[in-house]
């Protein structure tokens, strides 16, 4: 079975077993698969952005984003301080 097939049985389940057409079900899918896809890198620079814009200090931000990627999905190794800095500003 190809990537593709099993995916599509996934979009057929979800929408045997939810309420969802099958536009919204691969919608669903595409959503999570992108999720999953995302790295440690892009993971810094968009909660960064969150953090910010809920008006978070930088040096809280950076000390958040580094306790949250020893947690998240992805194995991220520790980054110090000025390695999240160099990710979020290159």
């Amino acid at each position: 079975m190809s990537d593709l097939e099993a995916l599509e049985d996934l979009v057929g389940y979800l929408t045997r077993t939810s309420r969802l057409s099958p536009l919204e079900a691969r919608h669903v899918v595409d959503e999570v698969l992108s999720f999953l896809a995302e790295t440690p890198e892009g993971f810094v620079r968009r909660r960064h952005r969150a953090l910010q814009a809920a008006g978070w200090a930088n040096a809280v931000i950076y000390t958040q984003l580094a306790a949250e990627l020893l947690h998240w999905r992805f194995r991220a190794p520790p980054y110090t301080e000025p390695q999240i800095r160099r990710l979020i500003y290159g």
